[in-house]
């Protein structure tokens, strides 16, 4: 039996349950959480914001931990071994997108906490390519919000072909913007911090910023106009999206990671100027490899709050009051 906790309404709170995962799949691996993170993702799906949960609902999708047991196929991993697993936790592996390296994008990718039971919990299973391994110099502790919030904002960097040379903006220093600034710097990139919090300056320059903006400041934004060949949104609030995207360089690209409901934006300066809006989940299996490996080499990690995951109903209430500095991180005490 597994156990995990869990919650039976949106404004419950996570008790603790058992459960039957009934018979490891031949291409599964079975993991022993050590780690997990909670991330804003989890809030939303905890509440049903999305339309999408099933009750009694098991969050955690930010895992890293041990395996304990191989499904008969599996190949390339061992028991004992440090693997993470993140919002995807399985996907069909023929179809084209799968074939085309991009298995995030699979129509009937499974999400490790949509339909299913997650990582709040002493063991969760995941189809092993899924399970990716954890390299040395990337502590467990860490790990988890590199899984989403890491693989989130490092995979716009190599699907939008950003150099080196580019001059990139992060909108929001948060969960996703404070590792995307970490990013960005590691990159090579000149980096500006946009953000509604001018307190937060001296921490986004720790994080990699070289320029800090205003964001509630119209004239802040004007100074910057034609500047960024990446304008990275972090936010899941609406925002002057015009204004935005004339802070873009021709060809330059307004990238949304942050869960917003929809945005309008004035279409003629995008065809004038050759700009795009575009958006991504979070990253294919081989992309999330590249992640970890990128981050150990340049020591990028996120800022953590610990609690042990028998607080996580309090440790709940401290990310949906918005005092998360910068990621929730559960460990488990079971």
């Amino acid at each position: 039996m597994f156990h995990a906790y869990a919650t039976n309404s949106a404004e419950g709170d996570f008790e603790v349950i058992e459960f039957d995962p009934g018979t490891l799949g031949r291409d599964e691996v079975e993991v022993a959480v050590e780690y997990c993170g909670i991330c804003h993702s989890d809030l939303s799906m905890k509440q049903n914001d999305w339309g999408i949960t099933t009750y009694p609902f098991v969050g955690g999708h930010e895992v890293a931990g041990r395996i304990v047991e191989l499904g008969e196929d599996v190949e390339g991993l061992e028991v004992g071994q440090r693997v993470g697993i993140g919002w995807t936790s399985a996907s069909c592996m023929h179809c084209e997108q799968c074939q085309s390296g991009y298995q995030n994008r699979c129509p009937t990718a499974e999400g490790t906490i949509v339909g299913r039971h997650g990582g709040f919990a002493d063991r969760v299973r995941a189809q092993a390519a899924w399970a990716i391994p954890i390299p040395d110099g990337i502590e467990s502790v860490d790990c988890g919000p590199l899984f989403c919030g890491g693989l989130t904002v490092f995979n716009p960097f190599v699907e939008n072909q950003i150099l080196p040379t580019a001059r990139v903006a992060v909108i929001g220093i948060g969960g996703l913007g404070h590792m995307a600034l970490q990013i960005a710097n590691a990159w090579g990139c000149d980096v500006t911090a946009f953000s509604t919090s001018p307190d937060k300056e001296a921490e986004a320059r720790e994080m990699g910023a070289h320029h800090f903006l205003n964001s509630r400041d119209s004239e802040a934004l004007s100074s910057v106009a034609g500047k960024f060949d990446m304008v990275l949104d972090t936010v899941n609030v609406p925002l002057d999206w015009d204004a935005y995207i004339s802070t873009l360089r021709p060809g330059g690209k307004l990238h949304l990671v942050g869960a917003v409901d929809k945005i309008e934006a004035t279409v003629f300066p995008l065809i004038g100027g050759e700009k795009s809006i575009g958006a991504s989940p979070t990253g294919s299996i081989v992309r999330a490899k590249e992640m970890l490996e990128f981050c150990a080499r340049h020591d990028i990690k996120p800022l953590v709050e610990t609690y042990p995951m028998s607080k996580i109903n309090e440790a709940m209430q401290h990310l949906a009051a918005g005092k998360a500095r910068y990621r929730v991180v559960l460990q488990a005490d079971w």
